[in-house]
């Protein structure tokens, strides 16, 4: 039986980054397919999800290692018979692997996508015996697209102005290209789910979406990847979010509340509607949180409306309607602590931004799966689902600038996403508040991520309450020795009758154990 050292190894088995490790081994995600199938498109988009969710996630694309090694000349380059090309290739394959070998045992990554064609079954089998030297999982995406109408247009838009084709005009870089695909027909061997390659992990797409092959799903990573995969398309679609309209609670500068609009507010909404009439938007949907500003505002439109609890704003716990002046005068270490690290902080009682990537992730996939949507949410909200769409880090999410009666208009491109910012020029309360000068102190089994509902000062009796760092220094009851379904230990429930740390709990009884910091009870799960 396996001894911790702490709580942090016991419970969470945090990564040097602090954030949770999902997996004990990192996963190694290895593109499959013909040039101009999208795979480029499906990586950087993964990349970006995987991230936004917590996995630290890095794209390694072949391409752009051959392109450091070698000038390109043409498609005589990718030609099966051309042994000095495939030489070279093989190369530029062997350094991107050692980075990936870099990336997930010394920069601490999870996830690394090894983006090439990988069409040969000699290729796999390398990556394979990698992944097997290296103990990373490794699961195969293919792109598997024969419509011509789909390849053309991946062609133009993408493939014509990249760096390979720079001092060529687009004619003369299309028709190579497309003999660049005729190189790679002869020598590809898809993916065999019934006979050769019916033991590994991979999801074949076919037709950008319009079937899909999954086959040994491994672990709950690879299961959010197929997951995320049978949820996005390509086709042009427009994505509006908003802000609801002045609060009364914005204008006293209070968080949180369930506020109706302001005078100012009630303008923003009907400048929101003539807005929507000039984009002339067929089969707009409109998505509001269930607080009363975002359905305020969205009743001015004259236009059906969904209400998300998931788009509710974040909670502020005690904080609620409360002034950050307030906040700071009753709970001067709680204030601090946020300014310490905004993303992982919890309010008491409350979420963090953290919580709230995790509430709103329904909201992403649903919207990867819609056409045109207008998003009416709050400001931690949208800084969310901006910081997804625009790939920004966990640490540049809080401080993402949402001004209110403000419309960001994202149109999805190749790569990426366009932004554009409008204005509706009504005057509106300023809430957005700068990044604080303050060191940031993160770390495994961090204070700021703890489950709490009791602030460090308490307004009722103004004394500062410690926290425990170590369970090793805690008074904690023994369990009975009873076997039951559902045992809980607190000074309420049991009389204490005996004191031992973490690790001789954990040793003791391996089910499922919980700890709570401030109530000090230890909850545990015996499963049959």
């Amino acid at each position: 039986k396996a001894a911790y050292a702490s709580l942090d190894e016991a419970i969470f088995q945090f990564n040097q980054t602090g954030t949770p490790d999902f997996t004990k081994a990192p996963t190694v995600i290895v593109m499959v397919g013909l040039p101009a199938r999208g795979k480029t498109y499906m990586s950087k988009k993964l990349t970006r999800y995987l991230n936004w969710i917590g996995l630290p996630t890095k794209v390694f694309n072949v391409g752009e290692y051959r392109r450091e090694a070698i000038n390109y000349s043409s498609y005589d380059f990718f030609k099966p018979d051309n042994e000095y090309a495939v030489k070279i290739r093989q190369q530029c394959a062997l350094a991107a692997l050692r980075d990936v070998k870099s990336y997930l045992t010394d920069e601490g990554g999870q996830v690394a996508v090894f983006d090439a064609t990988n069409t040969t079954r000699e290729r796999r089998d390398l990556i394979l015996k990698f992944g097997s030297e290296n103990n990373f999982k490794i699961f195969f995406i293919e792109s598997v697209c024969d419509d011509p109408n789909v390849i053309a247009s991946n062609i133009i838009e993408v493939k014509v102005s990249c760096p390979d084709y720079r001092d060529c005009n687009k004619t003369e870089a299309m028709l190579d290209f497309k003999r660049r695909i005729e190189c790679y027909k002869v020598s590809y061997q898809p993916l065999d789910p019934d006979h050769h390659d019916r033991d590994l992990s991979f999801i074949k797409i076919i037709d950008v979406g319009r079937r899909f092959l999954v086959n040994r799903i491994q672990d709950h990573v690879q299961s959010k990847i197929v997951y995320y995969l049978m949820n996005i398309h390509v086709q042009p679609r427009t994505i509006y979010l908003c802000r609801h309209g002045e609060s009364l609670d914005n204008q006293e500068g209070r968080l949180g509340g369930d506020a109706g609009l302001s005078l100012q507010g009630r303008k923003f909404s009907a400048a929101l509607a003539d807005f929507l009439e000039e984009q002339q938007l067929k089969d707009l949907k409109v998505w509001t949180s269930q607080l009363c500003r975002s359905i305020q505002t969205a009743e001015h439109l004259g236009v059906p409306y969904e209400q998300w609890k998931a788009l509710n704003e974040i909670d502020a716990g005690v904080c609620e309607e409360m002034t950050y002046e307030e906040v700071k005068e009753k709970f001067p270490e709680e204030f601090a602590l946020r300014d310490e690290d905004k993303y992982y902080y919890r309010y008491p009682a409350g979420e963090s931004y953290q919580d709230l990537v995790q509430r709103v992730e329904p909201v992403i996939m649903e919207l990867e799966r819609q056409g045109d949507v207008l998003v009416i949410c709050h400001q931690a909200v949208m800084r969310c689902l901006l910081a997804y769409f625009l790939d920004k880090s966990a640490d540049e999410m809080p401080y993402l600038k949402c001004p209110l009666h403000t419309v960001l208009k994202l149109t999805p491109v190749a790569y990426g996403c366009k932004v554009e910012s409008i204005s509706l020029n009504v005057e509106a309360v300023n809430t957005h508040r700068d990044r604080p000068e303050v060191e940031v102190k993160r770390g495994p089994g961090t204070l700021i991520r703890r489950n709490s509902v009791t602030p460090l000062t308490s307004p009722e009796t103004n004394i500062k309450k410690p926290r425990i760092h170590d369970l090793d220094e805690a008074p904690l009851q023994e369990l009975p020795p009873s076997v039951t379904a559902l045992a809980l230990c607190s000074p309420s429930h049991l009389s204490l009758t005996g004191q031992v740390g973490l690790p001789h709990m954990i040793n003791t009884y391996q089910d499922s154990a919980i700890y709570d910091y401030d109530s000090n009870w230890f909850l545990k799960l015996q499963l049959y």
